[in-house]
């Protein structure tokens, strides 16, 4: 089984970075969210602009009708619904609520998304079962 960890780093207004990990500890990626909102202590979700809460989700590679490739799939996220590991530079254009890879390059940017999902999805491909869990750097 792969399990992998998505540490959330950063939250600012508009974006939240993060960095992913193998379980080994290995960085994978760095991540680029929607903004972080307190889903859990009733603060609103804000349609396509609110990360996915803090859990540990099962992982499937599946086609994308939006991209039209195979893309990894986070299932059974609570209030949410096609969250998927893509690629895209910026959280409020590109990701809808998924998970962007790829490296940072500034705050709230991430670059060479596209060379990085190919390698995540590689790595992926040869796994039966996968999750990942999603938490906060603790402070």
């Amino acid at each position: 089984m792969m399990r992998l960890t998505l540490e959330r780093t950063t939250r600012r207004r508009g974006y939240t970075e993060g960095v992913l990990t193998d379980e080994k500890g290995n960085r994978l990626a760095d991540t680029l969210e929607p903004q972080w909102r307190a889903l859990a202590r009733g603060e609103k979700k804000v349609a396509g602009k609110t990360a996915i809460p803090e859990g540990t989700y099962d992982v499937v590679v599946t086609m994308s009708p939006r991209f039209g490739m195979n893309l990894p799939l986070l299932l059974d996220v609570p209030g949410f619904e096609g969250i998927r590991i893509h690629a895209g530079n910026n959280a409020e254009y590109d990701s809808r609520g998924c998970i962007l890879v790829g490296e940072r390059n500034a705050p709230g940017m991430i670059i060479n998304s596209r060379v990085t999902l190919r390698r995540i999805i590689d790595m992926m491909m040869r796994e039966r079962k996968i999750c990942i869990t999603i938490k906060l750097k603790e402070q």
